[in-house]
């Protein structure tokens, strides 16, 4: 699968883009394209004030950004109420409630800014039952609207899956799903992959993929449950 140089927003792109989605099993209409496109210009036009991301060639804002975002669909149910802890850029939560309108999501991230552009691409896109919250993920607990209140928990930051698995868990309804999307894991990842934290033991999952066009390996790891154990 190649890509040649096409601008981000054009036709070529955003065909790209669903040919890439195609390739994970996911399947995009034009509508979609076209929204993921509003985002990648906001983003770049954004990002020569402020620092929002490191990615500004169009095929890595393309396949880094917008389809790895995509990856958890696959394992999202619809009608799901969804954090993206650390946003940024609002990647995944954006592109993934673009993909699925019925999702519940909030997007959260301690810089003020960030959030400030989450907030545009929001009105940009008219998106309902989205909001974008100023805050840091260990403070979230203590507001009610947020303790134990998500079916999923969903970041691209956090480098620790442990230290992502206790800040999430606060945050997390009963039964609900932690999913990190990483890079390329190591067996000491992998091995970490298998958390206990207190008396809460979180079955885990890897998904390895390859990024399309670029053939990078990722993994999504998931917790799909948790198990209270014996004291």
């Amino acid at each position: 699968m190649t890509m040649p140089h096409a601008p981000v927003g054009s036709a070529e792109w955003k065909s790209l883009i669903i040919e890439g989605a195609k390739a994970l099993g996911i399947c995009l209409n034009q509508d979609t394209a076209d929204q993921f496109a509003v985002h990648a210009l906001e983003l770049l036009k954004w990002n020569r004030k402020i620092n929002l991301t490191a990615i500004t060639d169009p095929l890595d804002i393309a396949v880094k950004h917008f389809l790895d975002s995509l990856v958890p669909s696959l394992m999202i149910h619809q009608g799901t109420s969804m954090l993206d802890i650390g946003s940024g850029g609002g990647f995944p939560g954006i592109p993934l409630k673009i993909l699925m309108p019925s999702l519940s999501v909030t997007l959260a991230d301690a810089s003020l800014k960030k959030v400030n552009f989450q907030k545009q691409v929001i009105r940009s896109l008219n998106l309902r039952d989205i909001e974008a919250v100023h805050a840091r993920a260990e403070d979230m607990p203590r507001d009610p609207k947020f303790a134990n209140a998500f079916d999923v928990i969903i970041c691209r930051a956090f480098s620790a899956l442990d230290v992502f698995a206790e800040t999430a868990l606060p945050l997390l309804a009963e039964n609900g799903t932690i999913a990190a999307l990483k890079g390329k894991l190591s067996g000491k990842e992998i091995e970490s992959a298998h958390i206990r934290i207190g008396k809460v033991r979180f079955e885990s999952e890897v998904k390895t993929y390859l990024l399309p066009y670029l053939g990078a390996e990722r993994a999504m790891v998931s917790f799909k449950s948790r198990i209270s154990l014996p004291s």
